[in-house]
């Protein structure tokens, strides 16, 4: 009986061990990524480098039937961008009376903004931002590619990714927790002197809970 237990704790400790090595090896890549993009995120006030990009901006002519309401216009950009996904973002602003028309005018005379459309589409590599006015036979289009340092910021973030991305994220953050319960567990289990542990574990855990509420 007693020969027995130190045999199954040393199949667990071994069976550990190699769990928590292949879990680190599959979150390597994406940790270094995500742990060199958060120190920037995070020092970004003070660190030197900067999120380079780089702008320019275009027309685009509408033909002479422009799309009628903002999901075909769109869906119209998609195409005359290039066949870009679907857009981030879809802000109309609905027509109002011009800035510099007469407030008192009265509404029949009254100077009238026409309808407002902006979209945006997201990528980590760049932002491509249209605006176009109803009626206008053109759209204006603001091109950002970012750098390297952006990009991995936006990779970071989580900014314009398809879903096939998010779902690898969520592996590592999976990973993340896994790292961690086996950790603890291959602690206990091969160290006979807990106390040392139990302190340390308890410590990060006072000093986050506390900076946690704090923020």
């Amino acid at each position: 009986m007693t020969s027995s237990t130190p045999s199954s704790r040393a199949r667990v400790v071994q069976w550990l061990r190699k769990t928590h090595g292949w879990i680190g090896l599959w979150g390597a890549v994406l940790g270094l990524l995500f742990g060199f993009s958060g120190i920037w995120l995070n020092h970004r006030s003070v660190l030197p480098l900067k999120p380079a990009a780089e702008r320019h901006e275009s027309q685009l002519r509408v033909g002479q039937a422009p799309p009628a309401d903002s999901q075909a216009m769109a869906a119209w950009l998609q195409q005359a961008l290039g066949g870009l996904t679907a857009p981030t973002s879809v802000r109309v602003e609905p027509a109002r009376p011009a800035p510099w028309s007469d407030s008192e005018a009265p509404d029949s005379t009254a100077v009238m903004q026409p309808e407002h459309w902006v979209f945006n589409f997201y990528t980590p590599q760049r932002l491509i931002q249209a605006d176009y006015w109803v009626g206008s036979r053109r759209v204006n289009v603001r091109h950002t590619e970012n750098g390297v340092i952006a990009t991995m910021a936006n990779l970071h973030k989580g900014v314009g990714l398809p879903v096939p991305w998010i779902l690898l994220v969520d592996t590592l953050g999976g990973s993340l927790i896994l790292l961690s319960l086996s950790g603890m567990a291959l602690w206990m289990l091969t160290r006979r002197v807990r106390t040392v542990g139990i302190v340390v574990l308890g410590t990060a855990l006072v000093l986050t809970s506390g900076l946690a509420l704090m923020v």
